[in-house]
């Protein structure tokens, strides 16, 4: 008897230590949290060390990774193949469209990477480090915390023109922007959740111009700006130069992860086309963006379940891809 009871409460007890909602099969192997807990115990300890101290040497730096893993995950999956560098056969994504010029934080990945492989080489996946980096990176910034699945491998090659096609961009239309997360696998609150990323980082002149000046063709701005907002803007983004120009996209609280990006749509205040349609082009989307705007525990429960389920976008599991020992480079170079 006393031995049934105590198969019974063995059985109890795993039942409760496996992962329920974090737990995704995949071929080959599971996305889990406790992935590196044997192999790399200090993994998550480490990046997150590097990542506070790259924020506080600049604030900014914590939405450049956030940015870094979400144009990872939509270009064939999370499989860290934005962070190769041209070489051999491989042309880098980092010259695409959404990324030129935009898209930075690697040299942060890169120490990241080094820690990891002097702790235990050969473990932590650059796809892995991306995700841990924007997770920390929310967090450090005053937005939610949420566990990770881990156990994603590295990809062996990177696609310029997924790339370029698949990343949603500053003025494609709603439906555009709907559909594209929809290929990925994600849907509407996904969309406008996400987008709450918005709350911290900048974007360059060159990315909004087009909404200052001739949004239809018509040469006159949108008239979904507020007109004192878009004077503001014109002053320091004119019809032509000043392409790099930086413009806080939450003008409200640039640093701070949450929720005014919602409240500035609200007030005609969306600094990119694709924050604004969230308003403009769909009412199911402003439903959204009002709740968000009056809820912050709302808004940061929803965005933790997306950027977990936007991580399990297409991981490599198992014996796919590899360990890259430089996150720039596939092992083989």
């Amino acid at each position: 008897m006393a031995q049934q009871s105590l198969s019974y409460l063995l059985v109890l007890s795993l039942l409760a230590f496996t992962p329920l909602c974090l737990c995704n099969k995949y071929q080959g192997g599971y996305l889990y949290p406790q992935f590196y807990d044997h192999s790399c115990p200090r993994a998550q300890e480490i990046v997150k060390s590097v990542v506070a101290m790259a924020v506080a040497r600049e604030a900014r730096m914590a939405a450049s990774l956030l940015r870094l893993h979400f144009h990872d995950c939509f270009v064939k999956g999370c499989d860290a193949s934005l962070l190769l560098d041209s070489n051999g056969n491989i042309v880098t994504e980092k010259r695409s469209n959404p990324n030129k010029n935009s898209a930075r934080g690697f040299e942060v990945l890169d120490e990241i990477k080094a820690a990891l492989e002097r702790e235990c080489p050969n473990t932590v996946s650059c796809a892995d480090i991306l995700a841990l980096a924007a997770r920390d990176s929310t967090v450090i910034s005053g937005g939610p915390n949420w566990e990770v699945p881990l156990g994603r491998r590295d990809a062996r090659g990177a696609s310029l023109s997924g790339s370029n096609n698949d990343i949603p961009a500053p003025n494609n239309t709603f439906q555009t922007i709907l559909t594209k997360f929809k290929r990925q696998g994600l849907d509407l609150v996904d969309l406008v959740a996400l987008s709450g990323s918005h709350t911290i980082g900048d974007s360059r002149c060159t990315s909004f111009r087009q909404r200052l000046y001739n949004q239809t063709g018509n040469g006159r701005p949108d008239y979904t700006l507020h007109p004192s907002y878009a004077a503001e803007l014109r002053n320091r983004c004119p019809r032509s130069g000043s392409d790099q120009n930086l413009f806080f996209l939450d003008f409200v609280s640039p640093t701070k992860f949450d929720n005014t990006y919602y409240k500035n749509l609200l007030a005609s205040k969306g600094l990119l086309s694709s924050d604004q349609v969230l308003v403009t082009s769909s009412e199911a989307s402003k439903n959204l963006v009002i709740q968000y705007a009056e809820n912050n525990e709302l808004f940061f429960e929803h965005f933790a379940k997306s950027m977990v389920k936007m991580g399990n976008i297409s991981p490599l599991t198992g014996s796919r891809g590899e360990i890259r020992k430089n996150c720039r480079r596939i092992n083989s170079y």
